[in-house]
């Protein structure tokens, strides 16, 4: 199955779109960049060079995807997100004769959301940092430092609140700070099984999992 893009759609030279992935009005994607299979890439959206995404990934309309942005597979990044690469953004030289060239620099730093993560409508993403597995990050957020797996974090700037599911259904909130906290929690979704000891949240074994999801439900 060949990719589907919309006649407006711009596609520089150098870019990969893979299998079953639809791009739709007016995107316009840089050169350089690669795309996987079976992703969805909303009208308006804006995704610059060298950028990598994975299979499976949702990017909502009126997306903007700067250099130095990893995606990775089964990722949902909602309408209006606008991720940053550049602590310290100047449009010239000091002495305001030059402009600054877009070429990424030392101060060109990455961002990865890695897989099975959400971000929230209206979200603004910062620099050096990464977006853990299966995290959520609420609507309207600004993420200035990375948010572990799992974690719900909200905001601005955005704090960890709590933690969620791999279904996306909220697992508890954090304790107070100072609070001893090591429990075992079954979403109330889906059933599957998580260890949360403080803010850490771990995934339980699968043969754990699969005895979890055939568990009657309360």
């Amino acid at each position: 199955m060949s990719a589907r893009i919309h006649p407006t759609a711009i596609i520089e030279e150098g870019v990969e779109i893979g299998a079953g992935t639809s791009v739709w009005d007016h995107v316009h994607i840089r050169h350089s960049t690669r795309i996987g299979e079976q992703c969805v890439v909303g009208e308006k959206t804006y995704i610059a060079y060298n950028v990598r995404i994975g299979d499976r990934v949702k990017i909502n309309a009126f997306v903007y995807v700067c250099t130095a942005v990893t995606i990775e597979d089964g990722v949902m990044i909602s309408a209006g997100t606008i991720f940053t690469n550049d602590r310290f953004p100047r449009a010239t030289t000091p002495d305001l004769k030059q402009l600054r060239p877009s070429e990424p620099d030392e101060h060109t730093l990455p961002t990865r959301v890695r897989a099975g993560a959400t971000i929230g409508a209206g979200s603004v993403i910062g620099n050096d940092l990464v977006i853990g597995r299966f995290a959520m990050v609420g609507m309207g957020s600004l993420v200035t430092k990375s948010v572990p797996d799992f974690h719900l974090a909200i905001g601005s700037p955005a704090a960890s609140v709590g933690c969620v599911c791999r279904c996306g259904h909220l697992l508890r909130r954090f304790a107070p700070p100072g609070a001893a906290s090591v429990e075992q929690i079954a979403c109330v979704a889906c059933r599957r099984r998580y260890g949360v000891k403080g803010t850490v949240v771990t995934e339980l074994t699968a043969p754990d999992v699969d005895r979890a999801l055939a568990l009657p439900r309360a």
